[in-house]
């Protein structure tokens, strides 16, 4: 997980006097950035203040003084709502094990009703699969499972698939910025659900498994994940290229209907042959 401090630091190395309309006459500087107190007086706060908030010993900070930091650290809305997520974290907060995910009905309900001609997953708020239709399945990944959703313990991790598993891989010709845009929105949850000891694992985990996983980590993006393109070379049907965006429940802002169009003629007709193949029983289903 990350702290105020650690994401403050970060972001403060990389802005540079120049970005932030300072002038250094040819000074030589020790830091690749802003120093504290050059911060300070832009966001028009004390030094001492910044310092103890950038140090996690400030109690609390309010909403316009952390708007004022955004500001001079050019952070753009989503990376904003995260300092205010991190803001907000106790000093000494613990992890804690949270319920088993279960999408809720109305989200199920709506899954259902798009059919099988639009492939749709529904993501938990650690990329869990909670539920997906059989052309989801057969889009993301045909080589799990199909009722995997259905047991918490089996559910497929897009984040670990994407990381982890050579067919996901391999699945993805934009493999490298969907990485990138995965490992972004993970911490931004993380600044959401700082206690989440399985999300903390999952961190864990792929850091310790994936070095391209670590490194990405470390640069400290931050990102929503509301729509996108997926430019896949499925093993089934071959080129497709789809826009893939999110729709959420206030039922369960936390969970994620994610929905698949196609982009170009080509990409349509490989989702219908997909959801031709997927609308037939699997063999252990036939009787």
């Amino acid at each position: 997980m990350e702290s105020l401090g650690t994401f403050l630091k970060r972001r403060r190395d990389q802005v540079t006097p120049a970005m932030a309309g300072l002038r250094t006459y040819g000074t030589t500087r020790r830091v690749p950035g802003l120093r504290r107190e050059e911060l300070a007086q832009l966001a028009g706060v004390s030094v001492g203040y910044y310092t103890r908030l950038e140090q996690g010993l400030a109690e609390t900070a309010s909403k316009q003084v952390l708007d004022a930091i955004a500001r001079v650290l050019q952070l753009d809305p989503i990376e904003t709502v995260h300092l205010h997520n991190l803001a907000r974290q106790p000093s000494a907060s613990g992890l804690s094990e949270p319920p088993e995910e279960q999408p809720h009905p109305r989200v199920i309900a709506l899954l259902e009703s798009l059919g099988e001609a639009m492939p749709a997953i529904v993501l938990g708020r650690r990329g869990d699969v909670l539920a997906w239709n059989r052309t989801g399945h057969a889009l993301m990944a045909e080589h799990v499972p199909y009722d995997a959703p259905r047991d918490p313990a089996r559910r497929p991790s897009m984040p670990r698939m994407f990381f982890l598993d050579p067919f996901t891989r391999d699945l993805h010709r934009n493999w490298d910025e969907l990485a990138r845009i995965h490992v972004a929105y993970l911490r931004l949850t993380a600044g959401r659900f700082p206690t989440d000891a399985r999300l903390a694992r999952l961190i864990g985990e792929l850091t310790m498994r994936s070095s391209e996983f670590a490194t990405m980590w470390a640069i400290g993006e931050v990102a929503d994940c509301t729509v996108g393109t997926l430019d896949l070379r499925h093993p089934t049907v071959g080129a497709a290229n789809v826009t893939y965006q999110v729709w959420l429940q206030p039922d369960s802002p936390d969970h994620r209907l994610e929905v698949y169009t196609p982009n170009d003629p080509g990409s349509a007709d490989a989702l219908r042959l997909l959801a031709h193949q997927s609308s037939r029983p699997a063999p252990a289903e036939q009787h």
